[in-house]
């Protein structure tokens, strides 16, 4: 699985967010400098997540981004899918519209079940966990297994 840039730059401009949430509005120049992302392309992931009801934003001097539901209420995922779309798919086609035949009739399943553990992972981390560095256990244990780190 591939995490795009623009995926990175949102959920981390989605957590300077939480990070935020009971101080008001944040800039997009201060995401931008604070996590060192191009502010025109954070101004366009932005705009995506704006338009995907994940924050809202008002204009002037006292305007920015904020998020437009609780931290706790935004996973990972949610950001992820808001920015490019769905977070497993097969040549840009979603598995269950996929058919294999032959001795690849079973690469299905196997699709399938990588999108399942996408999502219980994915889903099951919210921008206050990731903000807070509280991370659930099972995700933590994950990463705490010794070949996690290792590239075969």
């Amino acid at each position: 699985m591939r995490i795009s840039a623009r995926a990175d730059y949102a959920v981390r401009a989605a957590l300077q967010l939480a990070a935020a949430q009971d101080t008001g509005p944040v800039k997009a120049e201060a995401i931008a400098d604070d996590q060192d992302i191009s502010h025109k392309f954070l101004e366009g992931i932005l705009g995506d997540m704006r338009r995907g009801g994940l924050v809202q934003s008002q204009r002037g001097g006292n305007g920015g981004y904020w998020l437009a539901r609780p931290a706790e209420s935004i996973t990972v995922a949610d950001v992820i899918r808001c920015v490019d779309g769905p977070l497993v798919s097969v040549r840009g086609v979603r598995p269950p519209e996929l058919s294999y035949t032959g001795p690849a009739e079973s690469l299905l399943t196997l699709w399938i079940a990588l999108r399942a553990n996408v999502r219980q992972v994915l889903d099951g981390v919210s921008l206050a966990d990731l903000a807070a560095a509280r991370l659930p256990t099972e995700i933590s244990g994950l990463a705490e297994a010794p070949d996690a780190w290792t590239n075969p």
